[in-house]
């Protein structure tokens, strides 16, 4: 199967992907922030285009590449990263759940005005 490749904006942090709010009706619950719901809502456009013939969702074991092009100097953890993404691309319906990943790589790429993030998406081939 050739591999799905996909370049998505820039996420928000896991930091402010995610809100708790601490009173009313909602204390005590982890939400997805309003940064993180368009977030989201950007994910599942570029995948509506970006399909390109692949049969989503994808099915079996996955490996999960990322090229982390910041969109400037500041000093970011990259681990900080996967988990809004992992979590969109879930939601956009790439595959049936992010627990299918065994293999995730994250490399940091040149800065880029705007900042990018491209995704490849390989099914894992068993190992004989």
């Amino acid at each position: 199967m050739t591999p799905f490749v996909v370049d998505l904006p820039w996420p928000p942090s896991v930091n402010t992907y995610w809100r708790h709010p601490t009173r009313g009706k909602l204390a005590g619950r982890h939400l997805i922030s309003e940064d993180g719901r368009r977030y989201r809502t950007a994910v599942v456009a570029t995948l509506l285009t970006a399909r390109r013939g692949h049969v989503l969702p994808l099915d079996g074991r996955l490996s999960v590449s990322m090229l982390a092009c910041p969109p400037d100097r500041r000093v970011r953890d990259l681990d900080n990263l996967p988990k809004s993404v992992l979590d969109s691309l879930s939601h956009a319906g790439l595959w049936r759940d992010d627990g299918q990943i065994d293999r995730l790589l994250i490399e940091r790429a040149p800065v880029e005005k705007g900042g990018r993030l491209r995704v490849r998406v390989e099914v894992l081939t068993a190992i004989a």
